[in-house]
């Protein structure tokens, strides 16, 4: 699977590992599936271990659990952090993307993202685990 993590997503992505209490062996679970105007819904959590079905995938330096139909919408794509006056969050840029600019993310609430061809997973959805 070839997949690119841009430094400011590996940067968010380990500070949503630490925020969340996890240690080197927690993961970023990533679910991504068909959806929204730009093709792509996704969520996204810290998990202790992955679920049943999901690969563990090590990209510069973070480790992410994802299940089988993520790794193929993402096979490709460059995932980034976004941080805006308008919007935060990780946006994914696939190979495969259409021209429309919003997308849907965790726990389905709507973004809108500022360039085409990308998903927005947004950081107000973010709750930490009790």
């Amino acid at each position: 699977m070839e997949l690119t993590i841009t430094p400011k997503a590996e940067k968010f992505i380990s500070r949503m590992i630490r925020f969340n209490g996890g240690t080197d062996q927690h993961g970023f679970r990533l679910v991504v599936s068909p959806g929204g105007c730009s093709g792509l819904s996704s969520e996204f959590s810290v998990e202790a271990a992955p679920f049943v079905g999901d690969a563990i995938v090590e990209a510069s330096g973070v480790r992410l659990f994802l299940p089988a139909e993520s790794r193929m919408l993402l096979d490709g794509a460059v995932v980034d952090f976004m941080d805006s006056p308008m919007e935060s969050g990780l946006t994914f840029l696939t190979p495969n993307s259409g021209s429309c600019g919003c997308g849907s993310s965790g726990g389905g609430h709507g973004d809108h993202a500022s360039h085409g061809g990308s998903a927005t997973v947004s950081i107000s959805s973010i709750q930490r685990k009790s």
